[in-house]
């Protein structure tokens, strides 16, 4: 057999274990699919109550009460609020600690310390990081603003610290050799090469945080979520559906705006098929 032959062989078992690789791959993920389906016994779910259950709630929402309108949106404005300070704490400070944590910057021992610190930040949801600073300082907008600004700062953090470990490590180390110091590297390199990926990451943050800012308060933490619980316990459907639907309408609007926001910054983000 010639050298040819050989690697043409060579290559088309390597193609074959891949293609075996991929679809024994594929039939674990059913089977877990399947296995998860069993222990969590949704097999037997009775859904036959739905429907009654959803002419209960159509007839206590229906029709809403408007009367609620003015309330809505001073909870949903303090939500606003509440989802642009913890957005914008919170990005300002997993900067520095998504740096340390990217190993093409600082040492390792450094980058084990910051990630654990933003693992540590993202383990708890935003309702339950409420529920501590509830504790803590008590009901309000301000319990609100420090869960949103931890749990952006761990969960962006990560994002950030992939972005920075995957620039070109060409122009760091041309300005190193200049003898630049690591922190003209990072002001002057790192962060201009990344900030597209990092306003980027801070828009999508925002749109994130503005749900759970209106979720939050249903512990006590502020924003239109407080009113929600309220009118929950109360079992005034009527007027659960109107706030509801400000937040609905809230989020469609400022999902729009991102876009334009990321065009402007970004430059247009349309293809050729999206017409």
């Amino acid at each position: 057999m010639s050298n040819i032959e050989r690697t043409i062989s060579i290559a088309y078992l390597r193609t074959q274990l891949q293609n075996f690789s991929r679809s024994i791959l594929l039939l674990i993920l059913v089977a877990v699919a399947g296995w998860s389906i069993v222990v969590l016994e949704l097999h037997q779910v009775d859904l036959s109550g739905g429907i009654d259950g959803l002419s209960f709630l159509f007839g206590a929402a229906i029709p809403p009460e408007m009367s609620v309108l003015r309330v809505g949106v001073r909870g949903l404005l303090e939500t606003l609020y509440i989802a642009y300070l913890g957005t914008l704490f919170g990005v300002l400070l997993s900067i520095p600690i998504s740096l340390l944590a990217s190993r093409n910057l600082f040492p390792r021992h450094l980058n084990l310390l910051a990630r654990w610190i933003l693992a540590g930040l993202r383990v708890l949801p935003s309702i339950l990081w409420a529920v501590i600073f509830v504790i803590l300082i008590g009901t309000g907008p301000a319990a609100g603003v420090f869960a949103i600004t931890l749990y952006t700062a761990g969960f962006v953090g990560k994002l950030e610290y992939e972005s920075f470990e995957g620039l070109d490590n060409e122009p760091m180390e041309a300005v190193s050799a200049l003898g630049a110091t690591r922190l003209q590297v990072l002001r002057f390199v790192v962060i201009p090469q990344a900030i597209n990926a990092l306003i980027s990451q801070s828009m999508f943050m925002f749109e994130y945080n503005i749900r759970h800012a209106a979720a939050i308060g249903i512990v006590g933490a502020g924003g239109i979520g407080y009113y929600i619980m309220a009118y929950l316990n109360f079992h005034q459907f009527d007027r659960v559906v109107v706030l509801l639907a400000l937040i609905f309408g809230v989020v469609i609007v400022v999902d729009e705006l991102s876009y334009h926001m990321r065009s402007f910054f970004l430059g247009d983000t349309r293809t050729s098929l999206s017409g």
